[in-house]
């Protein structure tokens, strides 16, 4: 019986691959084995009795049912592992988790889980960068309206817009980049962190297991990782989920029809936007990519709840922890994607956005008052004149800048919104600069 949404309908397979039951266990498999072979380089086991583990500790040898068979029995399942991999290394399976708390084992497997999913990451978030550098660069001088209040303000380029959004992600690369040492972590300190059970030969067993499995290591251990790493996980996450909702939003907004600047990607020919209103083209992924961001930081408050533990640990963060990882990271993969699927295939409608700002004489407000500024007025009796004038236009129509004309009895040089729009363009081009150079450090770190 298959219950979660992720199980059919959200989320790549290739990613949710990581976080399976199978997978889990060829993770805890691959530590076991690691902590085999680390005990061999230690002196601790015989090279052969390491290899023999080694050999074993695979899902060939290891079947998930047989672990969940033992597990139903004896109530414990890393312990279920630990037998399964016991008894199908023979003799040498009496040497199996030697020195091990169930922890060493679990959150290191987590950390080899996230150290993949981490690659993945990083590749949807340069992905998504890589469409919003190319809609940038196309629309540098696409000009629009900027809004602010949901009202209209000044004039702007949907190339400084979408340049925005590109810094944001490349902050966020650089936020993911950086985690990565602090979250990708295992430990080998055994039931309270102190490593006694092998004595001084822990600390060398732990960085063995960690410089072979390429990752980091716990410097101060309890029985588990220190939850603060996931902590910044899951908020890492939830901030970068936070960016797509608003992304989402602005595309929503910008598609209703009193709008219609743009239109997430429609397949006319086949798509079906309501089931009784035929007419309709519904920003639908948009809208799925809001509702699945506001899951992932729902997870917030759980994860944090997860890290505050009675001692050196208890339980009451491990079920959690179950949901909070995989779905999180699984989440966050699929409206990526999604993202970058609409921004991809986005009609931009840079007809409808010229015309919206020729058509409000008011978003020339500001040029009006800095003219006034040139001309000798005081900054606030400028605003003042601009102010009231605004309001007779909004209430009588007419052209603003014949209303100043009135209030003050001086001629004016008529200005036009489509060329106040500041410094957008010279924005826009530094922020793809800025990438650039951060794809081609990329290019060279790889």
């Amino acid at each position: 019986m298959i219950v979660s949404p992720l199980d059919y309908r959200y989320g790549r397979e290739e990613v949710k691959a990581i976080f399976s039951e199978e997978s889990n266990l060829g993770f805890l498999l691959e530590v076991e084995a690691a902590i085999a072979t680390a005990e061999a380089e230690a002196g601790i086991v015989s090279r052969k009795d390491a290899e023999e583990i080694r050999k074993h500790a695979n899902l060939e040898h290891v079947k998930v049912e047989e672990v969940k068979k033992v597990e139903r029995e004896i109530g414990h399942n890393v312990m279920a592992v630990v037998k399964v991999l016991s008894r199908v290394s023979g003799e040498s399976g009496k040497y199996v988790h030697l020195g091990a708390t169930s922890n060493d084992v679990t959150d290191t497997a987590n950390a080899l889980q996230l150290k993949k999913f981490y690659s993945y990451l990083v590749d949807d978030l340069f992905s998504l960068s890589d469409v919003l550098y190319e809609i940038s660069k196309r629309n540098k001088d696409t000009v629009m309206m900027g809004r602010t209040h949901g009202q209209h303000a000044l004039p702007i380029t949907f190339g400084l817009k979408t340049s925005v959004y590109l810094a944001e992600m490349m902050r966020h690369i650089e936020r993911v980049e950086e985690s990565r040492k602090r979250v990708v972590v295992g430990k080998f300190m055994g039931a309270v962190g102190t490593g006694a059970a092998l004595g001084k030969d822990s600390i060398v067993v732990q960085s063995i297991i960690m410089k072979n499995l390429a990752i980091g290591e716990e410097n101060g251990p309890t029985q588990i990782v220190d939850r603060d790493r996931y902590v910044e996980y899951v908020s890492l996450i939830a901030n970068i989920a936070t960016s797509l909702e608003k992304f989402a939003t602005e595309i929503r907004n910008l598609q209703r029809p009193e709008i219609g600047e743009v239109q997430e990607p429609f397949d006319e020919a086949k798509q079906v936007g309501s089931s009784t209103m035929a007419q309709k083209v519904n920003p639908v992924v948009s809208e799925n990519i809001v509702s699945l961001a506001r899951i992932i930081r729902g997870f917030l408050v759980p994860m944090h709840e997860s890290a505050i533990l009675w001692h050196e640990r208890d339980l009451t963060n491990s079920a959690s922890e179950r949901f909070i990882i995989p779905y999180i990271s699984i989440l966050i993969d699929d409206i990526l994607n999604k993202m970058t699927g609409v921004f991809k295939g986005l009609k931009v409608n840079s007809e409808m956005m010229k015309r919206t700002v020729i058509n409000d004489d008011l978003a020339l407000g500001e040029a009006y008052l800095m003219a006034l500024v040139n001309m000798g007025y005081g900054r606030q009796e400028a605003h003042e004149i601009v102010r009231q004038a605004s309001m007779e236009v909004r209430d009588k129509g007419g052209m603003l800048i014949e209303s100043i004309e009135r209030r003050t009895g001086k001629k004016m040089k008529k200005l036009s919104p489509l060329d106040y729009t500041g410094n957008a363009v010279s924005i826009t081009e530094s922020i793809l600069k800025d990438y650039e150079k951060m794809v081609v450090r990329r290019a060279d770190h790889h």
